[in-house]
């Protein structure tokens, strides 16, 4: 396996390739890589910096879902348990969204105990990404729907880490103030 550092690098320069002129829902086209930072560097504080493994699979947590990527290539550059936690976060994308957001809840409850820490670390920072200053009705409606929802995910995912569960009620707290 790689040394640490290495392996975190190594992750970014991945999710960064991969997702190369992408941009994110929110935060008015800001690039898609500063939300794999942001899952990873949630990671790192919740963790201490104690599971590089972790922090590489949030850097890459999405990059199955939204790019050519395959589990195969994540095992044999990274680990086997990188892979194993991407591909526990990857969403279906054939399916409807609706699908989609009733099995995340559904099977929120079921995943190992460090993909359901990358899955409350991507809800926290997508519920940030939706929160604006003057929303509009439609940004007020799309931020009311998604923390909503995903309190249902988060729900099945707590226990885990205390620091991670406060943050996305803090965050949550401060969506709702936000509309």
């Amino acid at each position: 396996m790689l040394p640490a550092v290495r392996l975190i690098s190594e992750a970014a320069e991945l999710a960064a390739r991969q997702h190369s002129g992408m941009a994110r829902k929110g935060r008015g086209n800001e690039p898609y890589i500063n939300h794999l930072a942001e899952v990873a560097k949630l990671l790192a504080t919740a963790t201490d910096g104690g599971d590089a493994e972790l922090v590489a699979a949030g850097w890459l947590h999405d990059v199955i879902e939204d790019t050519d990527t395959t589990r195969q290539e994540l095992a044999q550059k990274f680990s086997d348990r990188v892979a194993s936690l991407v591909v526990e976060c990857t969403d279906d994308m054939s399916l409807p969204k609706a699908e989609r957001r009733r099995r995340q809840v559904v099977d929120a409850p079921k995943k190992s105990a460090s993909a359901r820490l990358i899955k409350i670390a991507d809800k926290i920072s997508n519920v940030g990404a939706r929160i604006h200053s003057g929303p509009t009705a439609e940004e007020r409606d799309d931020l009311a729907d998604y923390a909503g929802w995903a309190e249902q995910v988060v729900a099945g995912c707590r226990g885990g880490n205390v620091w991670l569960d406060t943050t996305f009620d803090n965050m949550v707290r401060q969506a709702r103030a936000s509309l």
